[in-house]
């Protein structure tokens, strides 16, 4: 006895990963808010 339990968690490679889908989330929304934009000027151009 006498042994300690060590977690199985990569404690900074899940932080990159955190990181990396931060990023690519707010690039997603910046592409959304550019369709939403480029569909609401073609919507003013039918009107």
């Amino acid at each position: 006895q006498g042994y300690t339990e060590q977690s199985n968690v990569d404690v900074v490679n899940e932080f990159v990963n955190l990181i990396q889908s931060q990023r690519a989330y707010e690039a997603n929304s910046k592409v959304v808010k550019a369709a939403d934009e480029m569909y609401q000027q073609v919507n003013q151009l039918a009107q």
